[in-house]
């Protein structure tokens, strides 16, 4: 799958400009080194990714007029009673975002990834959220994740990762360049609520999702890792 596919038929039918399509194209470059440099620092395949040629606008369920920007999230897809993880990346991120940005926001949505498929592993994904159907599990973007130093022995890379994920994703800068560059000039535009980003995984599904060996070997020397760390917190 070409991760560009979409940028390439949104260009074709009109949807985002010349400019911006070469732009998104030229910088995808950065975007992939990002994805290099967490599978060197984990040892770990990233997932399927592909560019959205959208700005993705989170809303409260509420009637308020506060909004988010995502730049990037962690799909769960159900196809054919398996289980796919695909990283949604979006284009204004690509477009517009430094290095040490696209990198940190690639390298966080990796460890949804991880926690994900960690708990499909073990079968504790209604650990969080329980819906009323017990057979049916629900996945959320808010949820836990790893601690990064038992994932990465790149410091850099945590160190963009602690920077801009001390309480939640902000770039101020990002955001008004994409209000800007990308919003106002009524470029593609996803509207969801946040509690769209939840995904219901029937429990059949988590049945026969399969894992392979190397992926749940890494799990379990990531989770030895954090324990360590959480001991020399206390002591």
């Amino acid at each position: 799958m070409d991760p560009l596919l979409r940028v390439h038929e949104s260009y074709k039918n009109g949807l985002i400009p010349e400019k911006i399509h070469s732009l998104i194209i030229k910088r995808f470059e950065v975007t992939l080194s990002g994805i290099q440099r967490i599978e060197k620092a984990s040892g770990i395949n990233f997932p399927l990714a592909y560019v959205e040629p959208s700005v993705v606008v989170s809303h409260p369920p509420s009637g308020s007029f506060d909004y988010g920007i995502l730049f990037a999230r962690t799909i769960p897809v159900v196809s054919n009673d398996k289980l796919n993880v695909i990283i949604q990346i979006t284009a204004p991120l690509v477009a517009y975002g430094l290095k040490g940005t696209i990198h940190a926001i690639l390298a966080h949505e990796f460890l949804h990834y991880l926690e994900l498929i960690r708990r499909i592993s073990k079968m504790d994904i209604v650990s969080d959220e329980l819906s009323g159907n017990l057979f049916e599990s629900s996945y959320s973007d808010s949820t836990r994740l790893f601690e990064p130093r038992a994932v990465f022995d790149d410091k850099t890379l945590l160190s963009h990762i602690t920077k801009k994920f001390p309480e939640g994703f902000r770039d101020y800068k990002l955001e008004d360049k994409v209000l800007k560059l990308w919003i106002e000039k009524k470029l593609p535009i996803i509207n969801i609520t946040m509690d769209t980003n939840i995904a219901k995984i029937p429990a059949t599904v988590i049945a026969n999702t399969v894992i392979e060996p190397h992926l749940l070997q890494k799990l379990d020397q990531i989770e030895q890792k954090v324990s360590r760390l959480r001991r020399k917190k206390l002591y």
